[in-house]
């Protein structure tokens, strides 16, 4: 893994705090929709971006964890995916920095947000007042919370122990979307060309 001082990352540093800004206000801003929607249909939502969050954690972890060597052997195999593993796993802090702390950190607060919007429907739902509807939205809330630490806790073991197959599966999925979206670039190019 290549290491840089605190002074070679200050650029990437800043990027990413500036990016968060907006970031986190257009997720936050996301919850109203939750207002709008069923209690059951917000709660399946709050659990994908719990485990979203976990995911994105988890590939943050297994990009430190990783080391290229097994990846060497493998792009010498041509294996798909084992150069972009590569890429990866050299620029570990950056991957990690924007998985765990960008993509995991804001999951986090969305999903305790839409904890909250969902208990409310659910109040609303069942006609619920006073301390019965506070009851609801602690015990929504702190079962919200429990999944997402056990999500997490059980990401991070996952990656320490096998970061290989977890770097190389999101490096392979990465390169198809990437070859997919090349391909459909180069699609409308031909069009575009044709017209002419």
């Amino acid at each position: 893994m290549k290491k840089t001082t605190v002074r070679g990352a200050l650029p990437f540093i800043l990027t990413v705090a500036a990016i968060s800004l907006p970031l986190s206000g257009v997720f936050d801003t996301a919850t109203i929709f939750l207002d709008q929607m069923q209690w059951y249909v917000g709660a399946v939502v709050v659990v994908a971006i719990v485990l979203i969050g976990a995911l994105f954690d988890m590939l943050g972890v297994a990009a430190a964890a990783a080391r290229e060597t097994p990846f060497h052997a493998m792009a010498s195999k041509k294996v798909f995916g084992a150069r972009r593993a590569i890429v990866i796993v050299r620029n570990a802090e950056k991957v990690s920095s924007i998985c765990s702390d960008v993509v995991g950190d804001i999951a986090g607060v969305l999903s305790g947000a839409g904890a909250l919007a969902v208990s409310v429907q659910l109040g609303d739902a069942l006609r619920l007042e006073g301390w019965q509807r506070e009851l609801v939205t602690i015990i929504l809330t702190a079962m919200v919370t429990s999944i997402t630490v056990g999500a997490k806790a059980l990401g991070k073991t996952l990656a320490i122990q096998s970061p290989t197959p977890i770097i190389l599966v999101a490096a392979k999925i990465f390169d198809t979307i990437w070859i997919f979206g090349r391909g459909k670039d180069q699609r409308r190019k031909a069009k575009t060309k044709t017209r002419h």
